[in-house]
């Protein structure tokens, strides 16, 4: 048209800005729009941004911007939203990430404004708040609870400076610098269990909170009995609540650092003031049992704990381990469950649940072995095995430290050497009650598994645990525990070795290809997992950020045949004996129902690289699925 510039005269577009681009995608302004907007842009002799001149030209409200950032409110990088709103200019945002640079990325982009005075702190907190709708707070250590404080890992909140402000109906209200940063937001979560609503406040405020609430635990003349001994409750009742199976209060050079064993990992749950931590671990061995006056030697004991509010109980195993730093505690939650999980339910691929039921549990005579290391949740499968024998024509009596499980129908005997009611002494009993069925809780040395045999030798069922690191090393123990070998093979009827898995968060999970150093360190080839679907976590809020909730556990079934047997009494090697068993009775290595149910999305392959043995190279999944069956 005449009048109208060439458009060859016009310097190319540049690419939306970041918060244009999320216009674009929430369909709250148009791709013509935004062209039209560029056009406009281009012919003013004052820059501005490509958001103020959609604004201007009341293509977009404040309100669809807000809408658009509160979407996507982890695609925002805070420099180029700044600049967006108009708060910024370039030359500054290009000072800043400088300086961010030279600091070797120690400090927030938000900080370094701040300090240079290209904006003030205020002003920026306000902008945040009004664009991602967070509340703004100012906390002050006075108006906050104090066992909010309390569960705090001062350490990881002053990094990422933010604080909770208050609680109300199971949420937490934490105030943020910082609120573009998830890693902050994943810190808090882990400590405050998920339920962390966010608000905003000024980094000055929040730093001098928690150093206000720092000086606090450092000026404190002694901690009172009622504090420490809310600690401790509050420890133990959080483990509970997350599934935590031991709690670690470890002494550092500064104070006690505490952390939780969750799903088999070690995550950092809260620190704890040395002082303060004093009068914990003081209290702890009160409730134990233990001498409060001796720090020189290592000592252990016992908590029966009962939460008044929840009703939640446990038996506690308490250690105390004497370091340079001072004694570290250990406490082992030992729940004491009265629900069993079946034994359709534990997890077993059904042609291997099939055999263990057929060929292990309901033979009437001999000894069915469960092994792994401690926590590889063989009280559960041995419990599950119990409540599956347990009928009203079965007595089963059973020896254990302590009871784990409480089953009506069954006489359980906890062990107590204090009253010399030793596991030595129980066992000597035990034969005397007419069972059909013995329980040890462990065979722990050459008299329980002396005692484990004849008990098969004279007509009894026997179920017992091992600590072996596969099936067939539970053999190889028993015969270098000197028990005959005649007398293993004739009375022996399973071993069945078990670990424990990370299982993928459904939350989270999405479809993950295997990498070719994991398929690599497998000892497979791609073409052995045809079939298989892999998944993995991406990390969300249900999770803690982790990418797995809960375990599940992989097996390895040895049934006993006249072949392995035969292998035993003549005393063959393991790799002997397990390539026997591979190839007759059927067994299927840990490794294998690792990756079997990995195959199906349940674990990841990372899992199963980290925790089971690889002494077999795997055989194909499709092979695997049809010695195991389908888990669909």
């Amino acid at each position: 048209m005449p009048g109208e510039p060439s458009p060859v005269a016009l310097a190319p577009h540049p690419p939306p800005s970041d918060v244009v681009g999320l216009l674009l995608k929430e369909q709250l302004v148009t791709e013509a729009q935004v062209r039209h907007a560029q056009r406009v842009q281009a012919r003013l002799e004052t820059p501005r941004s490509l958001l103020t001149v959609l604004q201007d030209l009341e293509l977009v409200t404040p309100d669809q911007v807000r809408q658009a950032v509160r979407a996507n409110p982890q695609s925002m990088r805070l420099g180029d939203l700044l600049i967006d709103l108009g708060h910024l200019r370039d030359a500054d945002l290009r000072a800043a990430l400088a300086a961010q640079q030279a600091s070797g990325g120690r400090k927030r982009l938000g900080e370094i404004l701040v300090e240079s005075r290209v904006m003030s702190e205020h002003k920026l907190t306000e902008v945040l708040s009004d664009l991602f709708g967070l509340p703004l707070v100012e906390p002050r250590v006075a108006d906050i609870e104090r066992a909010l404080l309390v569960r705090m890992h001062l350490r990881r909140a002053q990094e990422g400076a933010f604080i909770p402000v208050s609680q109300s109906g199971g949420r937490v209200t934490v105030a943020f610098a910082d609120p573009l940063d998830p890693t902050h937001k994943m810190a808090a979560d882990q400590m405050f269990g998920g339920n962390v609503v966010p608000a905003i406040a000024r980094r000055s405020l929040i730093l001098e909170a928690l150093s206000a609430f720092e000086r606090g635990l450092r000026s404190a003349t002694g901690p009172s009995e009622h504090t420490a001994m809310q600690v401790v409750v509050d420890l133990i009742r959080e483990a509970l609540a997350s599934g935590t199976s031991d709690i670690h209060i470890e002494p550092l050079a500064a104070g006690l650092r505490v952390r939780f064993r969750l799903d088999g990992v070690m995550m950092e749950h809260r620190d704890i003031d040395r002082e303060l931590g004093a009068a914990v671990v003081s209290r702890i061995k009160v409730l134990a049992g233990a001498d409060i006056a001796e720090r020189r030697r290592h000592q252990d004991g016992r908590i029966k704990f009962e939460d008044p509010q929840t009703g939640a109980t446990a038996d506690i195993r308490a250690s105390f381990y004497v370091t340079i730093h001072g004694e570290k505690v250990v406490l082992r939650l030992l729940n004491r469950k009265t629900e069993l999980i079946g034994i359709q339910d534990i997890g077993m691929g059904p042609r291997m649940l099939e055999r263990f039921i057929g060929d292990a549990l309901d033979v009437p005579t001999g000894v069915v072995i469960i092994t792994g290391p401690t926590g590889s949740g063989k009280t559960t499968t041995l419990y599950s095995a119990v409540d599956h024998l347990n009928t009203p024509d079965t007595c089963i009596v059973t020896a254990e430290d302590p009871v784990e499980y409480v089953v009506d129908g069954i006489a359980q005997c906890s062990i107590n050497a204090k009253i010399n009611r030793t596991f030595e002494e129980t066992l000597r009993h035990i034969v005397r009650q007419d069972p059909d069925v013995i329980v040890l809780g462990e065979i722990r040395d050459r008299f329980s598994a002396d005692t484990a045999i004849q008990a098969a030798l004279t007509g009894h069922k026997v179920l017992t645990t091992f600590h072996t690191e596969d099936a067939i090393g539970g053999l190889l123990r028993l015969l270098n525990m000197n028990i005959e070998a005649f007398l293993i093979s004739s009375t022996v009827v399973s071993v069945m070795a078990q670990r424990l898995l990370r299982r993928v968060c459904p939350s989270c999970a999405e479809p993950y290809t295997p990498t070719a150093t994991e398929i690599r360190r497998l000892g497979v080839s791609p073409q052995d997992l045809r079939g298989a679907r892999f998944m993995a976590g991406k990390g969300c809020a249900a999770c803690r950020y982790t990418g797995y909730r809960g375990r599940i556990c992989v097996f390895e079934l040895l049934v006993l045949n006249e072949m392995v047997k035969d292998a035993i009494l003549n005393r063959r090697t393991s790799y002997e004996i397990r390539r026997i068993s591979i190839e007759t009775s059927g067994l299927v290595a840990l490794v294998e129902d690792g990756l079997y149910k990995a195959s199906y999305g349940l674990t990841t392959v990372q899992e199963v690289l980290r925790h089971l043995p690889r002494v077999v190279k795997p055989r194909p999944v499709e092979e695997i699925r049809r010695l195991l069956g389908s888990l669909s």
